[in-house]
This record gives C-alpha cells, structure tokens and sequence, in this order.
C-alpha cells in the first residue's frame, strides 16, 4: 500500500507491503494501549487522543524514523496510519513543533 509521505519540500513514497499491517497489529495495538494513557502533542496534554491524533502522533515518529535512517521503523509507523485511517494516500507532516497541524489526504469517496 502507499502512502505519500511530505515533510516540507521533500516527498518519500512509502510502499508497505499489505501482509505487514496483518502482520504488526499486535505492535499496532500495544501503540494504541500506550497512547490510550494519554499523550503529549506539542505543547498540549490530550488525554484521549482520537484516531486522528493517534495518526498525527505516529506522523511525528514517522518523521523522526525518516530522519534516523530506520527502514524498519518507517514501515511499521506507515503501516500504523495506513491501519488506522482507511482511504488515506499521503500525510504532510508538520516541522514547525506542532503536531496536531500535521494534515492527512484522503483518497475519493474515503471518510
């Protein structure tokens, strides 16, 4: 599955091999407990972050994984958001410290 990935003036198409989401759910599902305690987004405390956050949140490992040179973790954070926001194609991740303005595309007809 890919998923367009844009951090500032760089584009990374991020192909994840579909049997990876199956294959993750259990580290997917033990990220969802963790963020579950609540989470710090930016300056904010968000006690229960919705699935838009949660994704907003992975988005930031994302980019840090993207930044540390992790192919491993890229696909598990890219497969994360690819589970959890159905229909989505791209992520425009935000570098200015504020999370929560990290923005998703959808694809046509996905909510």
């Amino acid at each position: 599955m890919l998923l367009n990935v844009y951090i500032e003036d760089r584009h990374y198409p991020l192909d994840v091999p579909e049997a990876l989401l199956a294959e993750a759910e259990g580290f997917f599902s033990k990220m969802d407990s963790d963020m579950d305690n609540g989470w710090q987004m930016s300056r904010q405390w968000v006690e229960r972050p919705d699935r838009t956050e949660r994704c907003q949140i992975v988005a930031d490992k994302l980019m840090m994984a993207l930044n540390a040179d992790s192919p491993q973790m890229v696909s598990l954070m890219g497969g994360y958001i690819l589970s959890r926001m159905p229909g989505v194609k791209g992520v425009r991740i935000d570098t200015s410290g504020e999370i929560q303005e990290t923005e998703f595309i959808m694809g046509a007809g996905a909510a």
